[in-house]
């Protein structure tokens, strides 16, 4: 323990007799930390927003789609979740406690968007009042869709603050009337300001009743309806799931041994799904960026070997008075491996500065996030970084003779 505690006191004191050569050494870690560190609280803190949008779905819900493979989608083929679909998964399975039918406009005549003589092209979706409770979406001015306003067809719709922007209309637009694929509607309500996300506008929207958009959209083309429901609990989810695969497959006409051509995922999965995609980014962009910290580790072993021909004489006459070679093998180890771990801690700080800053400047993005697995590997990595590049400066040093190096000049 003493001869270790020594190695370190001596290790430290050389680093600080030549502070500013050893902040240079430093300084390929430094940069390569902060690039990691960077990279990983920005993706960290996109994917805990997701995660946590995810998360208001809840544990007890389902969500509905047409799925095709790229290459079935190439041979022509297509899905599509009906109004048949709709109405026996509704009526048929049992321990559904809400269902969410939405239906998007299709063409550009559908979702063009008039006031006055102010045109725009917004995301327009057939809905229902249980909407707003899936996707977090309540009325800043005036109301939401109601089941009366579906049952009755009405040319109602609730406009997001983007669109209110494009057409120029009023900070509160309740009562005025828009074209949407030109027909009139009432609107009644504006929908709170949500803002963007990864430069993508969540509120360039407009929504009407779902029966009002099946007649919008008329029988021209056959309606590709998403859906979205929750369960009466978790412990019936499997069962649900079953139940709503087997309607599909039959109305779908699926022989046995074919795939589904549908997607039935739960808000966990969703969750998973995301999740896995923001990992596999976060192990490239930091692999690509931690390219650096092998850099830094070269510089770290140049200087170290510079520091052993410096020290030559040093090294001599510690060896004359007794110095085993593992001793000096830990202490040059020792100075290369507290280099690389003073860059570490260094990048750490800066890295989540740089996190936090381009969090702020991005529109709406949130806020970076440094898990405490990345300081491990931060940490880590730096060690290692440390100690594979200086064993071969530190082996050159305890390999001298005492005698050639008391001769060194």
């Amino acid at each position: 323990m003493h001869t270790l505690l020594e190695s370190i006191r001596s290790a430290l004191m050389s680093i600080r007799a030549h502070g500013f050569r050893s902040f240079l050494t430093t300084l390929g870690i430094v940069i390569g930390v902060a690039s990691v560190i960077t990279v990983v609280s920005v993706i960290q803190g996109l994917s805990y927003s997701i995660n946590k949008q995810f998360e208001s779905l809840g544990s007890n819900s389902l969500s509905i789609s047409s799925y095709l493979p790229f290459e079935e989608r190439l041979k022509g083929k297509i899905a599509r979740i009906t109004e048949r679909d709709l109405n026996d998964i509704n009526y048929r399975v049992e321990n559904i406690e809400s269902l969410t039918p939405v239906l998007f406009a299709q063409g550009n005549r559908s979702s063009s968007v008039q006031y006055g003589s102010q045109t725009a092209f917004a995301q327009v979706q057939g809905t229902t009042y249980s909407y707003q409770n899936v996707s977090q979406i309540f009325a800043k001015h005036g109301r939401f869709l109601s089941l009366e306003d579906n049952k009755t067809r009405r040319k109602v719709v609730v406009i997001g603050e983007e669109v209110r922007k494009d057409l120029n209309l009023k900070p509160n637009p309740v009562g005025e009337y828009i074209q949407v694929g030109g027909e009139w509607f009432k609107v009644i309500g504006l929908a709170e300001k949500k803002g963007e996300l990864l430069g993508l506008k969540q509120d360039n929207f407009v929504l009407m009743p779902f029966s009002t958009m099946e007649g919008l959209i008329g029988n021209q083309v056959r309606p590709d309806i998403f859906i979205q429901l929750t369960v009466t609990g978790p412990e019936v989810l499997e069962s649900v799931q079953q139940q709503i695969e087997r309607i599909l497959r039959r109305n779908h006409k699926l022989r046995y041994g074919e795939e589904n051509d549908f997607k039935i995922q739960t808000a966990e999965q969703l969750t998973k799904t995301i999740s896995q995609v923001i990992d596999t980014l976060t192990l490239v962009l930091g692999g690509i960026v931690s390219i650096s910290l092998l850099v830094g580790g070269i510089g770290i072993m140049n200087i170290m070997l510079v520091s052993v021909t410096e020290r030559t004489r040093e090294i001599g006459i510690c060896k004359a008075i007794g110095a085993k070679r593992h001793h000096i093998l830990i202490q040059f180890l020792i100075e290369a491996v507290t280099l690389s771990l003073f860059g570490g801690v260094i990048g750490v700080a800066i890295g989540y500065g740089l996190g936090a800053l381009a969090s702020s400047y991005i529109p709406n993005f949130p806020p970076a996030t440094v898990p405490l697995w990345a300081i491990g590997v931060a940490f880590g990595f730096s060690a290692m970084v440390g100690i594979v590049f200086g064993i071969l400066p530190a082996a050159k040093a305890a390999n001298l003779k005492p005698i050639d190096a008391l001769r060194y000049e």
